[in-house]
C-alpha cells in the first residue's frame, strides 16, 4: 500500500545556527560539517564531502526559516518551487563550516523568491536563485488540521534552538 500523506519530518538538518536576521529581508545561518553525519559515509567513501545538493538544501532551509519568522509561522509547509543559476564552487569537507546568506527578492503569502550563497573560510561554496511556495496541509483537506498544528509547534521549538 502506498502512503500518499506528505512526509512531515526532515531527515537532515542543514542549518545549525541563525547568526543574524533582518525580518523579512535577510538571514545569515551556519552549518558545521562533521564526520558523524550519516550521508558522508557514501559521498564519497574515501573522500567525504558535503554533497552539492545538501549545500543547496542549506540555502533553501535558511530561506524557509526567514519566511517562517516573517510570517509568524503561518504555514506548515515551505517547499522548493524553482531553482536558477545554481553554482557549486568547491567541495566542503568535515571540519569545515559553511555560512549561508539569504536575501529576499519577494515575499508574498504563498510564494517567495531569494538569492543566496554559502561561504567557507571566505570563499564561495554554493550560490543560487530560488523560489519557495508556502501553504498549510489543511488547505488540501480538513483532516490535516492537527498535522499542521503539530508541524508548526515542532518548527517553533527548533527555531528557538537555532536562535540561541
Amino acid at each position: 500500500m502506498v502512503n500518499h500523506e506528505p512526509e512531515l519530518a526532515m531527515k537532515y538538518f542543514l542549518v545549525d545556527k541563525v547568526d543574524s536576521l533582518e525580518s523579512g529581508k535577510r538571514i545569515k545561518t551556519s552549518k558545521c560539517v562533521t564526520l558523524a553525519e550519516e550521508y558522508l559515509s557514501d559521498h564519497f567513501p574515501t573522500f567525504p564531502v558535503l554533497p552539492g545538493v545538501l549545500q543547496l538544501q542549506g540555502l533553501i532551509e535558511s530561506a524557509a526559516w526567514l519566511v517562517r519568522e516573517a510570517e509568524n509561522f503561518a504555514h506548515s509547509m515551505i517547499l522548493l518551487k524553482q531553482t536558477r543559476n545554481v553554482k557549486f564552487k568547491r567541495f566542503l569537507a568535515p571540519g569545515e563550516k559553511i555560512n549561508y546568506t539569504i536575501t529576499v527578492k519577494a515575499l508574498d503569502e504563498e510564494l517567495s523568491s531569494f538569492v543566496g550563497h554559502g561561504e567557507s573560510e571566505g570563499r564561495r561554496v554554493v550560490e543560487a536563485r530560488f523560489a519557495l511556495r508556502h501553504f498549510n496541509l489543511v488547505d488540501r483537506s480538513d483532516s490535516f488540521a492537527s498535522a499542521d498544528a503539530e508541524v508548526i509547534e515542532s518548527l517553533k521549538s527548533r527555531w528557538k534552538i537555532l536562535c540561541l
